[in-house]
């Protein structure tokens, strides 16, 4: 499809242009990047090291991280070196890749937190029945590798529809990242039935998912009167965790892609808390209010130093 085009590079105008701007740009988002890192690489290690995190809802929470980890990747470093640079410029390739990984690794953080609310839901509604109907080793596998082959088919919906547009020039994004909405004010074509599709695929995974989820967590939380004070005050806490999350993630998402092919200037900052903002807010959520990660990581440290110190 590029051979089609006038266009084998384009510029992205980031986040500012004013020098000083973009110095404070590159300063925060090495900051984010760095602590996604940290805060996700912490999780994914104490839960594959503590035997005490070997229950499905800490599986989901690994693959959570993991996934955290990669959209941040494949967003966050380009936008801080971008922002060192007079005229960041990335080739129509790389421009593909990025749609399609940011896409799949979005629509992945989605079917993951739909997973993780299907765990609670079992866990806290049939108690007696958790462990197995949440078979760790059987269900939880294959529900990733749904969610992973879910996620391959909505990304490759959403390279489909980039590669499909004929790019004529000019050549230059408004945006920090490609994306298919900015791509759209490029085409040299009518977009509206792209659009439409964009709104079908991205805007309905979005909003049936944030509904679903919200759903389910009113039926959860219903369902906790009947149980003990202290159980009731443990599930709250996981429970507000996980809506505090879905929030956070689907609001800005469902901002975006929701509506007709239209940029307003807020745009920009709003995609920030999705692509880059969630994955370093979620390590901190999942940590602070579960008390069974931090004493897992407290035993993690207490080892590493036992460690050092035999050194």
């Amino acid at each position: 499809m590029q051979l089609n085009n006038n266009v084998t590079e384009f510029i992205l105008l980031g986040l500012a242009q004013d020098p000083v701007r973009k110095k404070i740009v590159f300063v925060t988002f090495l900051i984010i990047y760095l602590g996604t890192l940290m805060g996700n690489l912490l999780i994914i290690t104490t839960i594959k090291t503590s035997r005490a995190l070997g229950s499905p809802m800490y599986f989901f929470l690994f693959h959570l991280s993991l996934t955290d980890t990669f959209l941040s990747t494949s967003i966050a470093p380009r936008v801080t070196v971008d922002a060192l640079l007079k005229n960041a410029t990335i080739s129509f390739s790389e421009c593909m890749i990025q749609v399609f990984s940011s896409h799949f690794f979005g629509c992945l953080e989605i079917f993951i937190l739909i997973l993780m609310a299907v765990d609670r839901y079992v866990a806290i509604c049939k108690p007696l029945r958790y462990m197995t109907i949440m078979s760790h080793r059987v269900l939880c596998g294959v529900l990733m590798a749904v969610a992973w082959v879910g996620s391959c088919v909505h990304s490759s919906a959403q390279i489909s529809l980039a590669l499909s547009l004929p790019f004529c020039g000019p050549n230059v994004i408004d945006h920090y990242f490609c994306d298919l909405q900015p791509l759209l004010k490029l085409a040299c074509t009518d977009t509206y039935v792209t659009n439409l599709l964009l709104v079908s695929n991205s805007g309905a995974i979005c909003t049936v998912s944030f509904v679903m989820l919200m759903f389910s967590y009113v039926i959860i939380l219903h369902s906790l009167r009947n149980h003990s004070t202290e159980g009731r005050k443990k599930a709250l806490s996981t429970c507000v965790s996980h809506i505090i999350v879905v929030i956070l993630f689907f609001g800005p998402c469902i901002f975006i892609y929701t509506r007709p092919a239209t940029t307003f200037p807020m745009d920009k900052m709003i995609a920030v808390f999705y692509t880059v903002g969630t994955p370093l807010i979620n390590p901190l959520i999942y940590t602070l209010r579960n008390a069974e990660v931090k004493n897992s990581m407290r035993i993690l440290w207490s080892k590493k130093l036992i460690s050092d110190d035999k050194k």
